[in-house]
């Protein structure tokens, strides 16, 4: 090798592979770009109002416990599964919220980078004339054009376009409202996702059967609820105010479809004492509760009068069936056949009624369903049981039935045949003792509920309905006008016009004739 000669450089390394930590965040900007696409969204959507769907059909536990329970009777192998996928919570289960979080995830990641485009286009000045307007979808000439470009621009910025001049030629563009709407409706679905939320966490709410009755009522706490549920961040402290059903109506239609529900209460501890009522779509609005009416049903009253001759009255709120008030319900007299010389109550001589309400009997037998959810023809079948009613044993029951493990294990038993009773009349049971059914009061079912997201949620929903019919009626368009140099044997010149729908917009040939027909009539 000569001292001119060079050494042949080495040859390059071969590249490295790219190591986890490349993949990973190729992967992981792989899946944000997925899912916050606008067709992600859409399927998120869709798999929430799919997934509302059990939430309608099954009972759920923070509504109705007592349909919950009927379902766990009805259904007992069932009942179970439907329990741990959270069918009966379906609102409050983990894979609901995993789809509500993945589409608020989605739908930020989608709607900032949309906003941000807009804004720059909503920014940004209309773009030059195309050279050859003749190759747009409109294009239109105008002999003999006598104005100028500033002529023109006045016509156009008249009919709201917006308008740029460059020397001679006039762009002009509109219909960013189009936009505007589908982003402000996008909004409006986060701010209602939110208020969701909001509600979900600070809301509390709480369901109370009342039956009508000065002596009937309820305070606001917890412990005289049916059945309540608080958010994560709400305590026990609620706010101080009582209710007592003071009276209910119910009107029905000659089909037996509800006509109109109206409860009267008296309300204590919201400012002054006063009355007020209040019906389905119009609830009882408090200082931070709302009170709702759910439904209502009847509560038969019984007066049993032992072998002692002691008399009890107790009333109790039956459970509806069906459409017509077939109600259904136990009352309970733990305290009967106490011996008035010693003073001790016998567990085994408690008396159960097992009973079942119509409204509106038939006039023969079977007794088995109402004719009319109303008052017609009242009669109750009462079956009476003797014994243990289980209420000793510290084990938590329906109240609105006996105990159905005491009378298999035969320490509850059937007292003679189930008897068909009309409101004043007794029957005599074996022993001596005499139960009468003195009549029904009607009840209402009451939810009392704290949503501080409902406000946000009406106001985003208005505007989520105000930005699709922006997204829906705007179309984006823009038009073109270039002035041509006049000829050396006429001051007159050649305007040529050209119009482009951005979007899908059956209207713009007319709307395009009518621009060019306005700056024709300008000059």
């Amino acid at each position: 090798m000569t001292a001119t000669e060079t050494r042949p450089a080495p040859p390059a390394p071969p590249p490295r592979p790219p190591g986890w930590g490349s993949w990973l965040l190729g992967l992981a900007r792989g899946f944000w770009r997925q899912l916050t696409s606008m067709r992600t969204a859409l399927v998120l959507l869709f798999l929430l109002a799919v997934a509302s769907i059990p939430g309608s059909v099954l009972p759920q536990s923070n509504v109705a416990v007592e349909q919950v329970q009927n379902f766990y009777r009805d259904h007992p192998t069932l009942a179970p599964w439907v329990a741990k996928v959270g069918g009966f919570d379906v609102f409050g289960s983990a894979w609901f919220a995993a789809i509500y979080l993945l589409l608020f995830t989605s739908l930020i990641g989608c709607v900032l980078p949309r906003l941000r485009d807009h804004y720059r286009a909503i920014r940004s000045r209309p773009p030059n004339v195309p050279a050859r307007l003749d190759r747009l979808p409109h294009h239109e000439t105008v002999a003999d054009f006598d104005g100028d470009v500033a002529q023109v621009a006045a016509a156009l910025r008249k009919q709201r376009w917006r308008v740029v001049v460059r020397d001679d030629t006039v762009s002009a563009e509109k219909g960013y409202l189009k936009e505007t709407g589908n982003l402000l409706f996008h909004f409006s679905l986060i701010a209602v996702l939110v208020a969701v939320a909001l509600g979900s966490w600070y809301g509390w709410h709480g369901n109370r059967i009342l039956v009508a009755g000065k002596d009937s009522g309820f305070c606001n706490s917890l412990q005289q609820y049916d059945e309540s549920k608080l958010g994560p961040r709400v305590d026990d402290k609620l706010q101080p105010f009582c209710l007592t059903l003071d009276d209910f109506k119910a009107s029905f239609q000659t089909t037996g479809q509800p006509k109109e529900f109206r409860a009267t209460v008296t309300v204590e501890g919201d400012g002054p004492t006063r009355t007020d009522s209040f019906s389905v779509n119009d609830p009882l609005r408090l200082d931070g509760a709302s009170v709702y009416l759910l439904g209502h049903g009847y509560a038969p009253i019984l007066r049993y009068t032992d072998r002692f001759g002691k008399a009890q009255t107790k009333e109790g709120p039956f459970l509806s069936e069906d459409e017509m008030q077939t109600s259904s319900g136990a009352i309970s007299f733990p305290d009967a056949n106490v011996d008035p010389a010693t003073g001790l109550r016998d567990p085994n001589l408690q008396m159960g009624f097992d009973g079942l309400y119509l409204p509106t009997a038939p006039d023969q037998a079977p007794y088995l369903r109402s004719q009319f959810p109303a008052e017609n023809n009242p009669a109750l079948l009462l079956t009476a049981y003797r014994g243990n009613l289980g209420l000793d044993a510290g084990i938590p029951s329906s109240v609105y039935r006996l105990d159905q493990t005491q009378i298999d294990a035969g320490r509850l038993k059937q007292v003679g045949e189930a008897k068909l009773l009309k409101p004043g009349e007794s029957w005599t049971l074996d022993d001596g003792s005499t139960v009468q059914f003195v009549g029904t009061k009607a009840y209402a079912v009451l939810s009392v509920r704290h949503d501080p997201g409902q406000g946000i949620a009406l106001v985003a929903s208005v505007l989520a309905l105000t930005g699709l019919m922006g997204s829906l009626f705007g179309k984006r368009r823009r038009v073109f006008f270039r002035l041509a140099s006049p000829s050396p044997t006429s001051s007159s010149r050649l305007l040529e016009a050209g119009g482009l729908p951005r979007t899908d917009y059956p209207g713009f040939a007319e709307e395009f004739a009518s621009t060019v027909a306005a700056v024709r009539e300008k000059t």
